[in-house]
């Protein structure tokens, strides 16, 4: 059994051979029954230092790695572009360097622009963390979701995923796409033609543009939200006329003539591409995947700090 990753970042899924992934489920295995104890602290990262750099807003990706760093007992530092030197015209490279001067190991970064994190690692002795670069990757998320598609289903290889929704914009897509092809899973986008890269076919998945037959030939849905904050252009009509089209409801679900699994990596626009009913109901693993963001988060930055060691 593989004991170290293969790599001393996570910058993409793409980098992650299927061996490095299991090794992460397994050792998240482990952190989950320490997040689930009374005393929800371990000291394996005790003397590291972890910077969380976030050059672009997150709530959630952001108090789920800081958690994760407390639970590991690491020294913290956060830092925000929003208010800081960076808007009186620091480079990435001088910020990061600036803060490596206080002597961090790790660095956890989110960037607007694809590539950002790569050309850190480049640069810079710490280990970097990719928390999602512009329309690129987010591979912590991928690999929540696919380690939430283990334990509820009990393997990856052989299901049919379908990613659902704005392919066009999302690094969640791409990571997961990656994720999933690397544990043998069966992979289709849908979602409407102006939402779907040009290059979508070339990676491997199947297209669908009906959401009825990417639901009737799916295990598990993973439903991902309008990025509208991406889009300059108008890519549909309406945010009514998206939900009427794509919008996965209860009613659809039943009438399938089997259980599926539904999955979304957050924040839901309820009502738009998930009915509250969806959302709510026992087909979701919504909340198991904000646990299991935790527990993936830790086992990451455990066995990065393991491999620089």
């Amino acid at each position: 059994m593989q004991k170290q990753l293969s790599t001393n970042h996570l910058l993409g899924i793409k980098d992650l051979t299927s061996d490095d992934i299991n090794l992460i489920f397994e050792t998240a295995e482990e952190f989950k029954d320490v997040i689930n104890r009374p005393i929800k602290k371990v000291p394996s990262l005790r003397d590291i230092t972890i910077a969380n750099v976030f050059f672009e807003n997150s709530t959630r990706t952001k108090l789920s790695f800081e958690l994760a760093e407390k639970r590991l007992s690491a020294d913290v530092i956060n830092f925000s572009s929003s208010g800081s030197s960076v808007k009186k015209g620091e480079t990435l490279l001088d910020t990061v360097n600036n803060i490596l001067a206080m002597k961090v190991d790790m660095v956890v970064m989110r960037h607007s622009s694809p590539g950002a994190p790569h050309f850190l690692s480049n640069h810079i002795e710490a280990n970097i963390v990719n928390a999602g670069d512009g329309t690129h990757e987010h591979p912590t998320q991928a690999l929540l979701d696919t380690f939430s598609i283990k334990e509820r289903l009990g393997e990856v290889a052989g299901k049919k995923v379908v990613i659902v929704g704005d392919i066009l914009h999302s690094r969640v897509a791409l990571s997961n796409i990656f994720a999933l092809q690397k544990l043998g899973a069966e992979v289709m986008v849908c979602g409407p033609i102006t939402l779907l890269p040009k290059y979508i076919e070339s990676l491997g998945v199947k297209v669908e543009l009906d959401i009825r037959k990417a639901l009737e030939w799916c295990d598990v849905a993973n439903i991902l939200r309008i990025q509208l904050e991406r889009q300059q252009i108008k890519y549909f009509p309406s945010l009514r006329e998206y939900s009427l089209y794509y919008g996965v409801n209860k009613v659809m679900l039943e009438n399938l003539d089997k259980e599926i699994t539904i999955m979304h990596p957050g924040p839901i626009n309820r009502g738009v591409e998930l009915s509250s009913d969806v959302a709510d109901s026992e087909h979701a693993i919504i909340l198991d995947q904000v646990e299991n963001g935790v527990a993936i988060r830790m086992a990451v930055l455990y066995l990065l700090a393991s491999v620089s060691s």
